[in-house]
C-alpha cells in the first residue's frame, strides 16, 4: 500500500503513521526527515536545500518532489510506503500528482484525520512530559490521560512543557496553515479526494481525530 496521511498537528498522525509502520512493515517517510537525510549525506538536492533554508526561504517544490522521489524509489519502499508532511498546499499536491504518475508511482490509500481546529490546539498545549519516562501519556485537556494534579498519571513522576506546545502563536501559525481549504493543507487533500472521485484506483479515507489512539487505529485499519 501506497498511502498519503494529512492531518493537522495535534491529531495523532504521526501516532498513527508510527502504528501503521510496525503493523505492515511499511516506512513512514515524514518529509522533514528526507531534508535532514539529504542534507546530512551532502546529496547534490540536500546541498541546494541548505542554501534556502540557510537563508530562512522555503525550499523550492523543484527540489523537495524530486528528493521525496528518491526517497519512494529506494528499497525498503518496493513493497508500500507512507507519505506523511507534504504536500502542503494545493499546487504542492498538483505537482506531486504529476510526478507520481511521472514516475510510475501509484497512490493507493489518502488518510485524512478530522479533528476540531480548538481541539487539536488544546491537544498540544496540554501536553505534558514525564521526567521519568516521555512515554508516559499525559495531557490536562483529555481525560482518559489527565495527570494526576502535576503528577504523572503513570508513575505519580514530576512533569514538564516542551517551549514549542506553549508557543500559541506558531501553533495558530501552523494550524493556520493547515485548516486553509482554499490554498492551503487542506486545498492538497481535497484535491486528492477529488481526484479519488474520479479514479477509482485511489481510495480516499477519513478519520474521526476526537477518539482514543486506539479507536481511531481501528477505524484506521477496517478502512485500508
Amino acid at each position: 500500500m501506497n498511502i498519503l496521511f494529512f492531518g493537522p498537528n495535534g491529531s495523532g498522525k504521526g501516532t498513527q503513521g508510527s502504528i501503521l509502520k510496525g503493523k505492515y512493515n511499511t516506512p513512514h517517510i515524514e518529509s522533514g526527515a528526507i531534508f535532514r537525510d539529504n542534507i546530512s549525506k551532502g546529496t547534490e538536492l540536500g546541498i541546494k536545500a541548505k542554501e534556502y533554508i540557510d537563508q530562512g526561504d522555503l525550499v523550492p517544490d523543484e527540489i523537495t518532489i524530486p528528493m521525496i522521489l528518491d526517497r519512494l524509489k529506494q528499497d525498503d519502499c518496493q513493497k508500500g510506503w507512507l507519505l506523511d508532511g507534504f504536500p502542503r498546499n494545493k499546487n504542492q499536491a498538483i505537482k506531486l500528482d504529476e510526478a507520481l504518475k511521472g514516475a510510475n508511482l501509484s497512490l493507493d490509500i489518502v488518510v485524512e484525520i478530522l479533528l476540531d481546529r480548538e481541539i487539536a490546539k488544546n491537544r498540544i498545549m496540554g501536553r505534558r512530559l514525564c521526567v521519568n519516562d516521555n512515554n508516559h501519556p499525559n495531557n490536562i485537556y483529555i481525560d482518559v490521560i489527565k495527570p494526576d494534579g502535576d503528577k504523572c498519571r503513570v508513575c505519580g513522576g514530576d512533569l514538564k512543557t516542551r517551549d514549542d506546545d506553549q508557543d500559541e502563536d506558531a501553533i495558530n501559525k501552523r494550524h493556520a496553515i493547515y485548516y486553509d481549504a482554499d490554498t492551503g493543507t487542506l486545498a492538497s487533500a481535497y484535491y486528492f479526494r477529488d481526484l479519488a472521485a474520479k479514479e477509482e484506483k485511489i481510495k480516499y479515507i477519513t478519520l474521526d481525530g476526537e477518539p482514543s489512539v486506539k479507536a481511531v487505529t481501528a477505524e484506521l485499519v477496517s478502512k485500508l
